[in-house]
């Protein structure tokens, strides 16, 4: 089986960014780690993306561990598009407006 691509849009990158900076200024090193936890998610996404839950419409979520993030992503063709790389204490509705069909 051939891997999917990963796509993350623009609004998703800016997320890891502002979440890497955030991290780094609590503690050097840290922002690395939430890298890390949140690139463990995605490979995981990317070897099995259906094992994650639907939650709206065709749109699934993944817990990234150790840190109080979900990552909102959709399979499309062959490819794995990541709209949000989301804080859990945020408004929930806030990633929905970033779908295509919302």
């Amino acid at each position: 089986m051939t891997a999917l691509n990963i796509v993350i849009i623009p609004a998703a990158e800016r997320e890891l960014a502002e979440s890497y900076s955030w991290y780094e200024e609590q503690e050097i090193g840290l922002g690395e780690d939430y890298l890390r936890c949140v690139d463990a998610c995605i490979q995981a996404i990317q070897k099995n993306p259906e094992l994650y839950q639907v939650v709206y419409l065709s749109y699934r979520r993944a817990v990234v561990r150790r840190f109080p993030y979900v990552i909102f992503y959709e399979c499309a063709d062959n490819s794995i598009i990541i709209y949000a790389v989301f804080h859990c204490a945020q408004d929930p509705n806030k990633w929905r407006k970033r779908l295509p069909s919302s």
